[in-house]
């Protein structure tokens, strides 16, 4: 089963056997590897995949699962 963890002031990491990312398009990309991160702050410039851009954007956001 999939697991999606919000890391503090940086990305959603997405891991799973197989993740498969489908843009507004409907384009496909296909993923490699256990997890991938996925941009929440808009700043990547590899959207919707993170590059690191939250650092110097200074995207903050310490989201927590509601109870």
């Amino acid at each position: 089963m999939p697991e999606i963890k919000v890391r503090p002031n940086g990305p959603l990491l997405v891991s799973s056997d197989t993740v498969t990312v489908v843009d507004k398009d409907g384009k496909s990309y296909a993923t490699t590897g256990p997890t991938i991160a996925l941009c929440r702050c808009g700043a990547s410039a590899n959207k919707p995949f993170c590059d690191g851009a939250h650092n110097a954007a200074g995207f903050t956001d310490d989201a927590t699962a509601p109870e």
